[in-house]
């Protein structure tokens, strides 16, 4: 005589219970994507140049849009102090602009260095707007500042040479 061999039908895994599990699975396996953020671009320049005193300077948005401010100031001041007036205000610019990751470039060294912790500021005014520039630092998730030759600063130095 023969095997006795019985057929016993088993209750299948369902297909879609099988896909979840793997499609679970694959998302925490997967790795995550970085981020690219999307920077602004800052050139300032401060200028005592006739016929008044100025603080310049232009922002690139992250599609290339080109934005240019001129601030006129009404008080004798030196190069350095219309430097740091041009970065403050710039910042100030860049924050109602919405920009929360931005690029600084400026011809100034003296000006980089200090805020860049690099260098000291050895008068009493500088301090202060070594103190004045940090104030809306921590308003950017990223912020860089750079020192570029002035023939690279072209942007920013051609309207600080310009009257306001």
């Amino acid at each position: 005589m023969g095997h006795d061999i019985r057929y016993i039908s088993r209750i299948a895994i369902k297909s879609h219970a099988l896909m979840d599990f793997v499609t679970e699975w694959m998302e925490v396996q997967l790795p995550t994507l970085d981020v690219t953020h999307e920077y602004w671009t800052m050139y300032f320049d401060g200028s005592i140049m006739a016929p008044g005193l100025g603080a310049r300077v232009v922002l690139i948005s992250p599609n290339g849009s080109r934005l240019r401010y001129s601030i006129r100031l009404y008080f004798l001041a030196s190069n350095n102090t219309m430097e740091y007036k041009a970065l403050i205000n710039g910042l100030c610019i860049a924050i109602e602009l919405g920009a929360t990751w931005l690029y600084v470039h400026s011809n100034s060294e003296l000006v980089v260095d200090q805020f860049m912790k690099e260098s000291s500021c050895k008068s009493r005014l500088m301090v202060a707007y070594c103190q004045e520039v940090r104030k809306p630092e921590d308003k950017f998730q990223g912020i860089e500042l750079h020192y570029v030759p002035r023939k690279d600063n072209d942007a920013a130095d051609f309207i600080a040479k310009i009257g306001c």
